[in-house]
């Protein structure tokens, strides 16, 4: 299967340095379209990490371009009424026509998260639960006829519309690295969408991945290997990777050791990004989504290269 590739709108870059015009952002889903990028990436916080609403930002751009798909990378589905989101995500695919992704997860244990989800009146050790609930909510309404629900939200025949372009909804990528997230994407979800490891350990996963869709009697070759990087491209690979650092302290208040150990991340040259990038490729990847730590435009530029020289 032909690699494709996504960008990641940086949302929350733009507004932790008090730049919250929507404007540059769709300017950016433009040209990442332009130069030939297969999908759109946009992150979901409420309030531990500031950032522009993704559901709303991506309709903005549903309408604006022509090819590329439309994604959540991830969006929380705890924090949401299942039945508000199933009518959000119905309205987004009919916008689009069908090029909706939901990348979804359930967050990370932190003491920001904890808070965010005590904001939004969301009890944090149900996640998982509330997840798995509201998505199977979701998917019952998007099939368009009435639907009866005796659960956390009670649903008496209830009839959705519009339903999504896609029939029976957008495709849904589960998030995650830990045992259980495997497990999910397997047996739940039509894709998986971590942010690591390294290439080996990806491979090693992802046959983990299939194994379960195997046991739970899917076909795993109908679910997508799918991957979250991020990259510094430049020739000074010192430099390189002082930005990255910078970048990843920044934006989770983190050391970068620490995150180097959860997320995939390149710092260095364009060569050897894409020895990196076909890595994943020949462990079974077959969508990348990447984020680029500065320089969107000239990133996305290199990317266009990189890709051309390795065929893709």
């Amino acid at each position: 299967m032909a690699m494709r590739i996504g960008y990641l709108l940086p949302t929350r870059e733009r507004v932790m340095r008090g730049q919250p015009e929507a404007g540059p952002l769709l300017e950016l889903a433009d040209r990442a379209e332009a130069l030939g990028f297969e999908s759109v990436w946009v992150g979901d916080s409420l309030l531990a990490r500031p950032r522009h609403e993704p559901l709303t930002l991506l309709a903005a751009i549903a309408g604006r371009t022509r090819r590329v798909e439309l994604g959540t990378a991830v969006l929380l589905p705890a924090l949401r009424n299942p039945v508000i989101l199933a009518h959000q995500v119905a309205t987004l695919d009919q916008i689009s026509q069908g090029r909706v992704i939901l990348g979804v997860g359930i967050a990370g244990d932190v003491p920001n998260i904890r808070a965010e989800f005590a904001a939004a009146g969301v009890p944090f050790e149900k996640r998982v639960g509330r997840m798995m609930e509201g998505l199977r909510l979701c998917r019952a309404l998007w099939r368009g006829e009435p639907v009866d629900w005796d659960g956390r939200w009670p649903v008496q025949q209830g009839v959705l519309g519009p339903t999504p372009h896609r029939p029976g909804g957008p495709p849904i990528w589960g998030g995650g690295s830990a045992s259980a997230s495997l497990a999910r994407a397997g047996r739940h979800f039509d894709g998986w969408f971590p942010t690591g490891p390294d290439a080996a350990g990806w491979g090693q996963q992802w046959r983990e991945v299939r194994e379960s869709a195997r046991e739970a009697g899917r076909n795993p070759d109908e679910l997508v290997g799918a991957l979250y990087l991020t990259l510094v491209i430049d020739d000074n690979a010192e430099r390189a990777q002082q930005q990255i650092d910078a970048y990843l302290e920044e934006y989770y208040g983190v050391a970068a050791k620490v995150l180097a150990k959860q997320q995939a991340c390149y710092a260095g040259p364009a060569a050897g990004a894409a020895a990196w990038l076909k890595g994943y490729q020949d462990a079974g990847a077959t969508h990348l989504v990447l984020r680029f730590a500065g320089a969107h435009e000239r990133h996305m530029d290199a990317i266009a290269e990189i890709r051309t020289s390795l065929g893709w």
